[in-house]
């Protein structure tokens, strides 16, 4: 142990340290993809540069890099965003906003709760609860000032609770939903990974993010550099005009890079912070599925559909697992994704102005820092 305890990278060149960094991505990435984890890339990459980081590793992610990944992860969101999608919403407008609004209602109301009893600092158990692209609400939270760090923490263990709830009533309600874990592992794996790519849709892609995303820092837009990529790309896809082409491997690229800017940010006192807050965490993960199982009831009567569908609807995260999910137990695809969409963009468009009410309204007397 205590061989461990002076265990440090502080004394290593900056190229052996990318390279442990680089390695344990590789390693920690694989496990976790191997498991069948939602978002095992990002999960790895996090986790290796968490560990290069609690060793006194000094490894930087360039500004540009974390630009870069921001505009990719809101290209990925818009890429989502097509007309069948968008079409589906709007038919069904105030029975979407009102089971989107639900959703967020019960994770603001957790997130309060974790804030009012001051196991996080500021706004992070607010940001960390909501229920968007999780990816997107940690850079969303980062840019107003939450700890992205404990965000992620927070963000990434509801993913996987929630995947793996939604997965196993999956596997055991539905005819064919047994079918459920292959599909999950195939959709995860590295399947497909090197693909032909359309270079020239590529290039005027990459063209259109990186430009939206460093026209909105230069004019110093709050989240700007993830925002203006989502919308502009998704106006551009549905209007006809751009075909956005994301490679898997660029795509893997820039969840690595975001992972390590998270990860990047760790220390040994975080992560003791982290575990020490993890039995509430889990607490109130638990009671959030609960409240979104019985609001799926009220769903599923309202919208005549069928139970599991509704289910999958209102689950709190893990939009691209509960897509799987929905595909192999032969459900309403189109109704689960245009709800968890909905949610998505109800969230990106109301999620800062919601975490400063709810941290306001939390007043507590004082919130721990942690370096």
């Amino acid at each position: 142990m205590s061989g461990l305890k002076n265990l440090s990278f502080r004394d290593s060149g900056l190229l052996a340290q990318w390279a442990a960094l680089i390695a344990l991505t590789l390693l920690f990435s694989g496990v976790l993809t191997a498991l069948r984890l939602p978002a095992g890339l990002l999960l790895g990459a996090i986790v290796a540069a968490a560990s290069v980081s609690a060793f006194e590793g000094r490894i930087e992610v360039p500004p540009w890099a974390f630009l870069m990944a921001q505009a990719a992860i809101g290209g990925m969101i818009a890429q989502k965003l097509t007309p069948a999608i968008l079409h589906e919403m709007a038919r069904d407008w105030p029975l979407f906003l009102a089971a989107g609004f639900s959703v967020i209602a019960a994770s603001g109301l957790f997130g309060w709760l974790l804030t009012r009893w001051q196991l996080f600092p500021g706004t992070t158990a607010i940001w960390g609860a909501l229920p968007g692209a999780a990816s997107a609400m940690v850079v969303m939270a980062d840019a107003y000032g939450a700890d992205m760090r404990l965000v992620a923490f927070m963000q990434y263990l509801r993913v996987l609770l929630v995947a793996l709830v939604a997965s196993l009533i999956a596997r055991f309600l539905t005819p064919g939903g047994g079918a459920g874990a292959a599909a999950l592992a195939g959709f995860f794996a590295p399947a497909g990974f090197f693909a032909p790519v359309s270079w020239p849709a590529f290039a005027a892609t990459l063209a259109v993010l990186l430009g939206a995303a460093f026209l909105a820092h230069r004019l110093r837009l709050p989240a700007g550099p993830l925002l203006a990529p989502l919308f502009l790309g998704a106006l551009l896809q549905d209007s006809g005009l751009l075909a956005l082409e994301l490679p898997r491997p660029f795509l893997a690229l820039n969840y690595a890079i975001l992972g390590w800017s998270v990860g990047q940010r760790f220390s040994r006192a975080l992560l003791l912070h982290a575990f020490k807050a993890l039995p509430a965490t889990l607490a109130s993960v638990a009671a959030l599925i609960a409240l979104c199982a019985g609001l799926s009831a009220i769903l599923a009567a309202l919208a005549h559909i069928d139970p599991m569908t509704a289910y999958l609807a209102m689950s709190p995260g893990g939009i691209d697992a509960v897509a799987i999910i929905a595909v192999s137990a032969k459900l309403d695809l189109p109704f689960v994704m245009a709800l968890q969409t909905a949610r998505v963009l109800m969230v990106i468009f109301f999620g800062p102005a919601l975490a400063r009410f709810l941290s306001r309204a939390s007043a507590p007397a004082r919130n721990p820092a942690i370096d």
